[in-house]
């Protein structure tokens, strides 16, 4: 609660370098130049012109952009660079920050950061469901920060769960709202927009990509980020991954709870996402689609009655009981995660186990030689699943699922495997993911 006052006390700013130049960081930069102790001094983007509109978009004057990080840390400003390992080792920086959304892309500058000192936040989940528990394993031991970033729903999660652990109480579930309905699994960038109320031509005139919107709402997005949350949590998935319940905030500690107990979940602590659509597409009026949520028990008889004291929402025997924050602020509360890992050298939640994963799973009766495309395209969407289960059948994470040819055909909704593809085993996030694996493996024998 003293993170802006740190900021405020320090003689020399928090230094920042940014990879990636989009959305997320453009909110971020919104934010950064008006808070004190932190200073963005370098962006790191393969299109330089992005970069410095996005600066423009921030708010950023003209004349903030320098051409050297040199220059930089003499006069103040914002160096450019293209390459982003050339800043993630430029000298003086504390702390990176991987934005960029590419799990292959994200492995790789996380390993950079740690070989270079730097602490890493990753905005991109993509590479934390992917192998960030061995990249959070290798910081720890370099001696520096590995961490989610606030402001992204894992975080947010995850600072819930931690909040009521702390607190002294169990917590049955956690996780986030979104829309979804059954269909949705198979929706391509080609028909995406309709789902969203826009047109493909109003979509692209406000520079919206399609996949990565798609991403969103066939259900892949909330598979990554829940991969997180349970790998940061210790939280865990139910056997058949995600049941995405129609679910309003006045409702959730009362389906959020075993089924044992007349709820919906299979166990207790366990990740879960819930829609804000009825089965039948209907728009639920409490819905919580950009929020997030926690659902906890009461220990005693003396505590539940003290929830019912004090207002809170519960099930109908007052025993279970939820808080939920309606809104997250995406880039624009990125800011205390620098802060924390920072001033505090701690991160806003990190992987502290292999408990959940992420699979490729067909959209579509596939065949032989076809090309997966990824998060968000037209062959796979992501699906959860216990890190165990993936293991077992040899899934295919669906960070690798980009770019591979198909050498098996797959039927629709079954999971793509390892042995399905032609994988590049020379690749960097082929074989952090296999260390990875490996070391679970290892492990549980």
């Amino acid at each position: 609660m003293n993170l802006h006052r740190l900021l405020a006390e320090r003689e020399m700013p928090l230094r920042v370098g940014l990879i990636g130049a989009g959305k997320f960081a453009t909110m971020f930069l919104a934010q950064a130049r008006r808070t004190p102790g932190l200073h963005v001094a370098g962006i790191a983007d393969l299109n330089l012109n992005r970069a410095g509109e996005a600066l423009r978009r921030a708010g950023f004057p003209p004349e903030a952009t320098q051409p050297s990080l040199e220059r930089v840390m003499k006069t103040g400003g914002v160096a450019l660079f293209d390459d982003a390992f050339a800043l993630i080792e430029a000298p003086g920086l504390e702390i990176i920050i991987d934005a960029t959304g590419s799990p292959t892309a994200g492995v790789a500058h996380a390993l950079a950061a740690i070989a270079a000192k730097r602490h890493i936040i990753m905005v991109n989940v993509e590479a934390d469901a992917l192998c960030g528990p061995l990249l959070a394993e290798k910081a720890r031991a370099a001696g520096v920060v590995y961490s989610l970033a606030y402001g992204d729903q894992p975080a947010l999660i995850a600072e819930q769960v931690d909040w009521a652990r702390a607190s002294g109480f169990e917590v049955v579930a956690a996780g986030k709202g979104t829309k979804y309905l059954p269909g949705y699994h198979h929706v391509t960038p080609d028909d995406v927009w309709g789902h969203y109320g826009l047109t493909p031509e109003s979509a692209a005139k406000g520079g919206m990509n399609p996949q990565m919107f798609n991403s969103f709402l066939d259900g892949t997005k909330s598979a990554i980020e829940m991969t997180a949350v349970a790998n940061a949590t210790g939280l865990t998935p139910a056997p058949d991954g995600l049941a995405f319940p129609p679910c309003g905030t006045h409702e959730l500690a009362q389906l959020l709870k075993p089924k044992s107990e007349g709820g919906l979940l299979h166990h207790k602590g366990q990740v879960e996402v819930i829609s804000s659509e009825a089965r039948d597409g209907s728009h639920l009026p409490d819905d919580l689609r950009w929020g997030v949520y926690v659902v906890f028990e009461a220990p005693s008889d003396y505590v539940k009655a003290c929830f019912k004291e004090y207002g809170l929402s519960t099930d109908d025997t007052g025993r279970y009981a939820s808080l939920y924050k309606p809104y997250h602020l995406i880039g624009l509360e990125l800011g205390i995660s620098v802060a924390s890992v920072g001033l505090r050298g701690e991160p806003t939640g990190a992987p502290s186990g292999f408990r959940a994963d992420a699979c490729a799973t067909a959209k579509r009766d596939l065949k032989v030689g076809e090309m997966l495309d990824g998060e968000g395209g037209y062959t796979v969407y992501g699906r959860l699943m216990p890190a165990s289960a993936s293991l077992g059948i040899g899934a295919l994470p669906i960070g690798l699922a980009h770019g591979v040819k198909l050498v098996r055909p797959v039927a629709r909704d079954a999971v793509v495997r390892y042995d399905d593809v032609a994988i590049d085993a020379s690749s960097l996030a082929v074989k952090m993911r296999r260390e990875m694996e490996a070391g679970y493996k290892a492990r549980a024998a």
